[in-house]
C-alpha cells in the first residue's frame, strides 16, 4: 500500500481522537470553565452537528476545488480548529472551535475515501478505504484513552494542543505523499442530495441510523460523570476505562461486519440493537458497583458500534433500488445521520441530566434503541412486502463513520 494513504490514515486518527476524546473530559472542562455537566456535553452536539452540516454541503460546495488542495486546506483547518480550543479562553469559544473542527471532519470522510481508491489498482479499493479507516478505530482504543489522560493530568487544553500537533504531521504527511493530480469525482450538488431525502424508504433507514446512535449517546456523552459520581472511579481511572470501551469498539466492528455476512443487514441490526437496549438498561443497575459497571461498559462497547457495517450496507441496498444515480450520495447522507444522532442524543441526554439526574440517561437510551429496532423490524416486513430476500455475504469490507 502506498505511503500516502497512511498519511490519510494517520488523519483520520487525529480526527477520530479528536470526535470522542470529549466524552472522557466533560467532568474536567465543566469543572475548568464553571458551567454545568450538560453545558459540557454540548461540545458533543456542537462537532457533531458541524459533521453532519459540513459533509453534504461543503463537499458540493467544494466540488471544483483540486482533491489534494481540499485535502491539505481541511487539516490546516482541523489544526487551526484544535489550537482555537487550546487557547479557548472560555466556554464559547471552545463551542466556536468545535464547530470548525467538525466541519473539516464531514469533508475529509467525503473526500478521503475518493482519494484512498484513487492511489491504489482497482481491486485493492476496498483494502484502501478500510486501511484509512482503521485510523478511527485506533483513535477508540488508543487515542480517546491518551487524550483523556492527557487532559486530566496537564489540564484539557493540552489534549487539544497533542491533537493540534498530530494534525500538524498529517498535514506535512499530505503535503508530501499524496500526489498533485488524484482525479476528483463529480460531487453531488444539494438539489441531487435533497432528491435522495424523498424517498421515503431511504428516510426509514436515516431514521433508524440516527435513534440507534442517538440512543446510545445519551448516555454514552455522560459515561465520564457516571463512572466518577456513581461508580466512584478517580479522574485518571476513567482513561483506563475508556481504554477498555475502545478495544472493545475494535471487536465489535468487525463482529458487526461478520454478523452482517452471516446474516443479512436486517437480522443483525435488530440482534445489536437488542444487545445494546439491554446492556444500556442493565447499566442503570451496574453503574454504583466498579466492577460490575466496567463489564457493562465493555459488553456495551461491543454493541455500540456494531451496527455500522449493517447500516452502511443497508442503506445502500435500499439506494440501488431506489436511487440508483445517487448510491455515494445515499452513503454520505446516512454518515450525517450517524451525527443527527449523537448531536440529538447527545443534547438530549443533557436535557435528562439536568431534570432526571445522571442515572435516567441509560434507561432512556435503552428506549430510543428499541425504537431503533422497532423501525428495523418494520423496514424488514416492507422489504417482505416487496419480494425483497435479504442479501448476505457484503458487511465485512464497511468501514466505521
Amino acid at each position: 500500500m502506498p505511503l500516502a494513504l497512511w498519511a490519510l490514515t494517520l488523519s483520520a486518527f487525529a480526527i477520530g481522537t479528536t470526535e470522542f476524546v470529549i466524552v472522557g473530559l466533560i467532568p474536567t472542562i465543566a469543572a475548568s470553565l464553571g458551567v454545568s455537566v450538560p453545558s459540557a456535553g454540548l461540545l458533543v452536539s456542537l462537532y457533531a452537528l458541524g459533521v453532519a452540516i459540513g459533509a453534504p454541503v461543503l463537499t458540493a460546495l467544494t466540488g471544483r476545488v483540486p482533491r489534494k488542495h481540499l485535502l491539505l486546506g481541511l487539516m490546516a483547518l482541523f489544526t487551526i480548529g484544535n489550537l482555537v480550543a487550546w487557547m479557548a479562553p472560555g466556554y464559547e469559544a471552545l463551542m466556536a472551535a468545535r464547530v470548525l473542527t467538525g466541519l473539516a471532519h464531514g469533508v475529509f470522510f467525503s473526500i478521503g475515501s475518493t482519494i484512498a481508491t484513487s492511489l491504489v489498482p482497482k481491486e485493492k479499493a476496498a483494502s484502501a478505504i478500510a486501511i484509512m479507516f482503521t485510523g478511527l478505530t485506533v483513535a477508540l482504543v488508543t487515542g480517546v484513552p491518551l487524550g483523556t489522560w492527557i487532559g486530566q493530568t496537564w489540564g484539557w487544553q493540552s489534549t487539544f494542543l497533542a491533537v493540534s500537533l498530530l494534525g500538524v504531521i498529517a498535514f506535512i504527511g499530505s503535503w508530501m505523499l499524496v500526489p498533485n493530480d488524484i482525479a476528483g469525482s463529480k460531487p453531488a450538488s444539494l438539489l441531487t442530495q435533497a432528491a435522495v431525502l424523498k424517498k421515503p424508504r431511504l428516510l426509514l433507514v436515516y431514521a433508524i441510523t440516527a435513534l440507534g446512535y442517538g440512543g446510545s449517546f445519551i448516555a454514552f456523552t455522560y459515561l465520564a460523570p457516571i463512572l466518577q459520581e456513581i461508580s466512584g472511579f478517580s479522574a485518571s481511572t476513567v482513561s483506563l476505562v475508556m481504554l477498555v470501551y475502545g478495544v472493545s469498539v475494535a471487536f465489535g466492528n468487525i463482529w458487526g461486519g461478520k454478523l452482517a455476512d452471516r446474516k443479512g443487514p436486517i437480522r443483525a441490526l435488530q440482534i445489536v440493537f437488542a444487545m445494546l437496549a439491554v446492556v444500556l438498561f442493565v447499566l442503570t443497575f451496574t453503574a454504583s458497583n466498579p466492577w460490575l459497571a466496567v463489564l457493562t461498559v465493555l459488553a456495551w462497547g461491543a454493541f455500540a458500534f456494531g451496527n455500522v457495517p449493517g447500516l452502511q450496507v443497508y442503506v445502500v441496498q435500499q439506494a440501488e433500488r431506489h436511487a440508483p444515480q445517487a448510491v455515494d450520495v445515499a452513503s454520505g447522507l446516512n454518515i450525517a445521520a450517524f451525527n443527527v444522532g449523537i448531536a440529538l442524543g447527545a443534547w438530549g441526554g443533557g436535557l435528562i441530566v439536568s431534570h432526571f439526574g445522571l442515572m435516567a440517561t441509560p434507561w432512556i437510551g435503552a428506549i430510543v434503541v428499541l425504537g431503533a429496532l422497532g423501525l428495523t423490524s418494520l423496514a424488514g416486513r416492507l422489504d417482505r412486502r416487496d419480494g425483497i430476500a435479504p442479501i448476505v455475504g457484503v458487511g465485512q469490507a464497511v468501514a466505521m463513520h
